[in-house]
């Protein structure tokens, strides 16, 4: 009901949305957000809304700044480094940093030179035998040799910032150290979760989400993806997962892999029903879903679309294109599948997954739209800056916004102009994240390396730090018994009702403040409604 009055005012063929969205599917709705006609005193409207937004803010700031610091300061025990922080979007390939990476690397040189770690022409290669046809040694090995930190080549280049996922330039030590599906069963890579999650533990207050990829090739990669957690016991309770789909239909289509995008569909989501229905059927799967929380949707977005979602686009069963189906064809159809398997988890007693694409990088605004149809929770989101409709709308309808600043600034948009602080000053849900320590971040530390920087460049207040980790707890997947005991145990009502300051060190002037210009603008929208019902009514 809250959507429909929200879309309401923004136009008839919203409102028609609104109405059609609970009775169908498919890509009407799609092809109606895309041929969405916003006349100006609609985009005018949002605009000047998120103006006053940005100055009604700053009138907060100038008038209780010095209360919320003196309200802080009262609470005992409680600062920024020891409330809960989640890193709400980085990826397990790259959550270890270079130096961690490379010291790992010459550890397993030396523990297991002889020990085969990849199979060229029928024939076994040691991990001595690799580095020698590279003619290096572990001595030899440096940071400047793994070259794999982003620099401002990336800048714009999204296929070379993916080439420094390859250490040395070289895809075989890619394979070899940081993949799940290898000859030596992802051992390696277990061995750097596991020390990367005993970092966490260590640290006590950071928490992260990775993200490990399901790509859709064949249907025993779940439970393959699932041996490999089982057996390396990649378990912590710092710790929760997401589960990616590289969107490379067209590439797996050409290389005669997939014969159609239903296949692809099937081999992601077919094993996740059949253990739904029978735990013991994949039981090391079953296990390893308990601590999955959702799916991500990655790929280059700014990769022209040869194809647009609407009403003539083809069933996944018809697809036999070479092209790819454009984004919002896939975040659709997973977002279908998605909705099943939950109904029937939830029936099951299981627990249910949310939709967290990357979203709004790059690439054409209307990902927007769809992320913000189909998402729990969206990353990056920088094209926003650019729609003041959609900006409002995220703001009004609270989708959480995983941003990454450095990422960002090594591959899209510079630090200066990222909208992050603006976007934090108008009460987006918004949170700092990390996306890939290996190619952006130099410390042990990476969240607390993107939080000081952020802090620096944009003179964040201490208020505002503690906001941007509340705002990472409450977007994350951990389970709502961990929020409460993390945030306090009436976490999930609204207002200052819900915070505790002794554990989340926001003081209750700021959240209050954010809730009652929620609710001011909630009224303005119902407003603007029943005057146009009652007009309606007099015509």
């Amino acid at each position: 009901t809250l959507t429909a009055k929200i879309f309401a005012n923004f136009g008839t063929l919203l409102l028609k949305l609104s109405v059609f969205l609970p009775k169908i599917c498919g890509p009407l709705v799609i092809e109606l957000v895309r041929n969405w006609p916003l006349n100006y005193n609609e985009k005018s409207f949002c605009y000047r809304r998120l103006q006053y937004l940005s100055s009604k803010f700053q009138m907060h700031i100038l008038l209780n700044e010095m209360k919320e610091l003196a309200a802080q300061k009262k609470v005992p025990h409680r600062d920024f480094y020891n409330i809960r922080k989640v890193d709400t979007h980085i990826h397990a390939s790259s959550c270890m940093n270079q130096k961690h990476l490379l010291r790992f690397i010459k550890r397993a040189m030396k523990k297991y030179p002889k020990e085969i770690v990849h199979r060229e022409k029928d024939k076994g290669q040691t991990l001595m035998e690799v580095f020698e046809s590279m003619n290096l040694t572990a001595f030899d090995l440096s940071v400047d040799t793994l070259d794999m930190h982003a620099d401002r080549n990336t800048f714009h280049r999204f296929d070379k910032f993916n080439a420094k996922y390859n250490p040395i330039g070289e895809s075989i030590l890619r394979e070899i150290f940081i993949k799940t599906d290898n000859y030596v069963g992802g051992k390696y890579f277990g061995h750097i979760i596991k020390e990367v999650m005993a970092d966490l533990e260590e640290s006590k207050y950071q928490n992260v989400e990775l993200r490990l990829s399901i790509y859709g090739r064949s249907r025993d990669e779940w439970d393959k993806l699932a041996q490999w957690a089982v057996k390396h016991r990649v378990y912590s309770d710092n710790v929760r997962w997401l589960v990616q789909v590289p969107r490379l239909f067209d590439v797996y289509h050409t290389k005669k892999q997939l014969c159609t995008f239903q296949e692809m569909l099937e081999n992601v989501f077919c094993p996740l029903f059949e253990v739904t229905v029978d735990p013991w059927s994949h039981p090391e799967l079953h296990l390893f879903l308990q601590h999955v929380v959702g799916f991500d949707s990655v790929d280059d977005e700014s990769k022209p679309e040869q194809h647009i979602f609407n009403l003539d686009s083809p069933l996944p069963g018809n697809w036999t294109e070479e092209d790819n189906p454009p984004y919002s064809y896939y975040l659709y159809y997973m977002y279908a599948n998605m909705s099943v398997l939950n109904h029937l988890r939830r029936q099951r007693g299981f627990h249910t997954f949310v939709l967290r694409p990357h979203c709004g990088e790059a690439g054409p605004i209307h990902h927007l739209v769809s992320g913000f149809m189909l998402s729990e929770n969206i990353s990056h989101g920088l094209l926003l800056r650019k729609a003041p409709v959609l900006q409002y709308l995220y703001y009004l309808a609270q989708i959480g916004i995983a941003m990454s600043p450095l990422s960002n600034n090594s591959l899209f948009l510079s630090y200066h102009r990222n909208p992050l602080p603006e976007y934090l000053s108008r009460g987006l849900m918004v949170s700092l994240s990390t996306d890939d320590p290996l190619q952006f971040h130099f410390t042990k530390e990476p969240l607390m390396e993107e939080y000081s920087i952020a802090a620096q460049v944009w003179k964040l207040s201490s208020c505002d730090m503690c906001e941007l980790a509340r705002n990472s707890v409450l977007m994350s997947g951990f389970s709502n018994k961990v929020k409460k005991y993390w945030l306090g145990p009436d976490c999930l009502k609204e207002g200052q009702e819900g915070n505790d300051i002794r554990r989340t060190n926001v003081p209750d002037i700021r959240v209050a403040y954010r809730y009652e210009t929620m609710c001011e603008e909630l009224n303005l929208i119902t407003q603007a409604i029943r005057t146009d019902e009652l007009e309606t009514i007099d015509e």
